[in-house]
């Protein structure tokens, strides 16, 4: 076979298992808004869009990487949740900006859970900059914090000026760059996550509600986030888990540019519905269980187990489940050293029809070490033979 050489290091839903898998379900309903993207998180992939890689302004969902970017703070101790942090001047000035606020000011030293509370559950362009001012020393310093992440992950589509999302030139996004920073907070931090399930909160005695109105909506709606700004238009990011026989299902929607509040929900909500009832979610192989094992060369052992990174679950459409045909591919010869959790091949799933629905990453499960010299010319010299 050819060799399957795939960097480690592709991010965004562009390297996700295959957008085909909506080749054959159910037509998605039409959706009012200027771009969508819908994704299985628990399959990685891809199950309806439009207009996904289409620059646009983020407004608010910009609080998703400024949030990413200090719970990466708080994950590596440079930043404690009961820490008290000072409210500039410059953090004040948010109250003339026209957008959402928590109502700080100079006088107050709110905690950085406060603030987070603030800028996710109230949306404050305030608690933004004040958490910016706390991570990196200045706003500016921080807004280059959000665009090395961005960089990391490979979303060349993004490019942030500042942590609130308010209009400025050259502040961009894309629906499918802001899933894969809404997957990585929900992956990378499930006990920060929570808190955008927040219905509502007060701070200095003033409540507001979560723009969210899905929270109220549907019990398995558990965040994500909202943003307007008169270019933006009204956006959504909306997560469900919804439990099923074979395990649980999270979705994802985005849904970017609606006219509405209640629009913005709708919409949400309809690709929710959609992307549960078109779409069967099959489970291959459990966690740690192997996909194959296969030969391996000039190793001290003889042979490698390929696993999926985690249970492997595809997402097909409703009634294709009993007829799916799986391939894999390869590298050959296969040669040691091996790391564990090296990626190595792909498992391909396609329906009885040909269609493509899936392509998983396959890794080996456990490190397989050179061996000695002898054992690398034998096989040296079978390899030659072959």
């Amino acid at each position: 076979m050819n060799r399957f050489l795939v960097s480690l290091c592709a991010a965004a839903l562009s390297a996700m298992v295959g957008v085909n898998a909506a080749a054959q379900a159910l037509p998605p309903p039409e959706i009012a808004a200027r771009g969508y993207l819908l994704v299985d998180m628990t399959a990685n992939q891809v199950l309806a869009e439009r207009e996904a890689d289409a620059p646009a302004e983020p407004a608010s969902l910009t609080k998703l990487m400024t949030a990413y970017v200090v719970f990466a703070a708080l994950r590596d101790k440079k930043l404690a949740l009961d820490q008290r942090l000072p409210v500039s001047e410059r953090a004040w000035a948010e109250r003339k900006g026209g957008g959402s606020l928590m109502f700080i000011d100079p006088k107050m030293t709110p905690t950085v859970d406060e603030l987070l509370k603030g800028m996710i559950v109230q949306s404050g362009n305030d608690a933004s900059v004040a958490l910016a001012e706390g991570v990196g020393g200045t706003v500016e310093t921080f807004v280059a914090m959000m665009n090395r992440q961005a960089q990391a992950w490979g979303l060349k589509n993004t490019s942030f000026k500042n942590p609130t999302g308010l209009t400025e030139a050259g502040h961009r996004s894309t629906a499918r760059d802001l899933a894969v920073i809404a997957q990585a907070i929900i992956r990378d931090f499930p006990e920060r996550y929570a808190t955008y399930s927040i219905r509502e909160y007060t701070f200095n005695n003033i409540k507001q509600g979560n723009r969210n109105l899905l929270l109220g909506r549907d019990p398995t709606v558990d965040g994500m986030k909202t943003g307007f700004t008169d270019a933006a238009g009204y956006c959504l990011i909306a997560s469900a888990q919804r439990d099923f026989p074979n395990g649980k299902r999270r979705l994802l929607s985005v849904v970017m540019g609606a006219d509405s509040m209640q629009s913005r929900a709708n919409e949400s909500q309809k690709l929710l519905n959609w992307g549960y009832t078109a779409f069967d979610a099959v489970r291959l192989f459990e966690a740690g269980k192997a996909v194959a094992t296969v030969p391996v060369w000039k190793g001290k052992a003889a042979e490698a187990r390929l696993v999926g990174q985690g249970a492997v679950y595809v997402a097909v459409p409703k009634g294709e489940g009993d007829r799916l045909k799986t391939t894999i591919e390869r590298t050959d010869p296969l040669v040691a050293p091996l790391a564990q959790g090296q990626r190595v091949g792909t498992l391909k799933v396609t329906t009885a029809g040909g269609a493509q629905v899936a392509a998983v990453p396959l890794v080996v499960a456990e490190e397989v070490p050179q061996a000695g010299i002898l054992g690398r010319a034998w096989d040296a010299i079978r390899l030659w033979i072959k």
